[in-house]
């Protein structure tokens, strides 16, 4: 009788009073907890396999398309003298655009990260964290029909001061635009559209600093802002070129805010003058009308800030694997 009820129980894994068996839960809870694994593990593994395709069919649309123009004459290329005259200096408008926004932004929003999180008082770092946040969500038409109606005209004079002061300077030789709208401008609208990616990033990184090492630094005898210098950059330095390195892809690649606040012309070395452009405002300015050798000149356009795009990742990940080693716990 007693064999028969243990085969019983064997069997089905429950005792006579009707209670299942820790063994035969622990393994039902084993089972599905390893099926749970292996459908999450192949959904991730699904969805960074599509991210490399659709890069991919990026890539090979952008290089199809772009194909003709090796086959057009130079002279028939938009400024008569080749793709890459024609190129060149909206590849160097973008950067420069992109440089300005980085040097403006960087210092701030860093600066703004850490009064947040070492600086202010709770009342204080939670309002000024929404409004930071809040730039995030403005559209970037708006920043662009703010940029061109009012702060152009207030950094005119501004601009005609510098010329003035400044001009033996190649990047504030004058004529100063009468209407602001210059690269200058240009930079200072991308520098605050991506102040809220600096900051909010940095934020983060910054309160996930190991108390342990901002208590030894000040017991040590550290001032706060020794304190900050000691601990709290060291562990977040990848964190802010990650930043850095993603506000920079938004700046390369903004469109609307640029192509309303810049008046475009053709490349000048001065930041305060009419002129220069950059490949995501030449495309967003000229597509809609574009066709035939046009179109393709403005793809190309597309594929290099493409490149240009992929080098920026690159040299980002080559920066962070330098100081990976680098940890909390350590």
């Amino acid at each position: 009788m007693s064999t028969n009820l243990s085969d019983s129980e064997e069997r089905t894994g429950r005792r006579p009073g009707g209670e299942t068996s820790r063994s035969s839960l622990a393994n039902a809870d084993t089972s599905g907890g390893r099926a749970g694994d292996k459908i999450f593990s192949g959904l991730s593994l699904g969805a960074g396999i599509l991210i490399f395709v659709m890069l991919a069919a990026v890539a090979i649309f952008l290089t199809w398309q772009a194909s003709p123009v090796l086959d057009i004459p130079a002279t028939s290329v938009s400024g008569g003298e080749g793709f890459l005259n024609y190129v060149y200096p909206l590849v160097l408008g973008t950067l420069v655009a992109a440089i300005i926004a980085l040097l403006i932004a960087t210092p701030v929003g860093i600066l703004v990260a850490l009064y947040i999180s070492h600086y202010a008082p709770a009342k204080v770092a939670k309002p000024v964290g929404y409004v930071i946040d809040l730039l995030a969500a403005i559209p970037s038409v708006v920043y662009g029909a703010w940029g061109m109606t009012v702060l152009s005209p207030a950094l005119a004079p501004f601009y005609t001061w510098l010329s003035e002061n400044f001009g033996f300077i190649p990047l504030f030789a004058g004529p100063a635009s009468a209407t602001g709208r210059t690269m200058m401008t240009a930079g200072i609208v991308l520098s605050i559209m991506i102040l809220p990616i600096i900051t909010s990033l940095c934020r983060e990184i910054f309160i996930q600093t190991p108390q342990l090492h901002e208590e030894a630094s000040l017991a040590l005898g550290a001032t706060r802002f020794e304190m900050i210098r000691q601990a709290v950059l060291p562990f977040a330095r990848t964190g802010i070129i990650s930043s850095v390195m993603l506000a920079l892809g938004r700046a390369l690649g903004e469109t609307m805010a640029v192509a309303l606040v810049l008046s475009t012309g053709g490349l000048q070395w001065s930041l305060i003058r009419t002129g220069n452009n950059t490949i995501a405002a030449e495309i967003a300015l000229n597509y809609p009308e574009a066709f035939g050798n046009r179109l393709a000149e403005l793809i190309a356009a597309g594929l290099m800030l493409f490149i240009i795009t992929l080098i920026v990742n690159f040299i980002a990940r080559a920066i962070i694997a330098r100081y990976k080693e680098f940890s909390g716990a350590n």
